[in-house]
């Protein structure tokens, strides 16, 4: 995907009014591990919802490929362009739903569909930017930072990253 900083195509979204959600009601969420070109770093951005660093994903919306998905939270959460370089599958969401919510509406479990990526490109100024700061890792580093969110530690097991 080429894209320069100027001419982005790629915008920005916000709500879930075309999000997706499969036969079991469970949200699709697409997202990336971004690699460098030598594998030897994953990009990690901090939770705007937890504490603590994610990889980049969110919504599969109902207009677009999971893998537009995946490329446009990329851009949007981490201020990177990507190429995609193969699916790493679905991964169930294993954490128990939030406990002290303040309402009552059941939350959707979501279901992730990751992608192995490489940053082809890194950005100064993205969407969320003024929310979210972004951290190259290594592999172990990673893993640590992911210690509360096995699903996406298995993301980034499942990766060809140099361990």
């Amino acid at each position: 995907m080429a894209a320069s900083n100027g001419s982005r195509s790629m915008e920005s979204r916000t709500g879930r009014s075309k999000q997706r959600y499969n036969s079991k009601g469970e949200r699709l969420v697409a997202g990336v591990v971004p690699l460098t070109a030598d594998k030897n770093f994953v990009m990690l951005i901090q939770s705007t919802r937890r504490k603590g660093w994610v990889l980049p994903k969110g919504g599969w919306e109902t207009d677009e490929e999971c893998t537009e998905a995946a490329t446009r939270e990329a851009w949007e959460e981490a201020g990177i362009v990507v190429e995609i370089v193969y699916d790493l599958g679905d991964i169930a969401e294993s954490r128990p739903p939030k406990k002290h919510s303040s309402s009552s509406k059941e939350k959707h479990r979501s279901l992730y569909r990751f992608y192995e990526a490489t940053v082809t490109s890194e950005e100064t100024d993205w969407p969320e930017k003024a929310t979210r700061q972004r951290s190259w890792m290594t592999y172990a580093q990673a893993i640590e930072a992911l210690k509360d969110r096995p699903e996406l530690q298995q993301a980034l097991e499942r990766s060809t990253m140099n361990r």
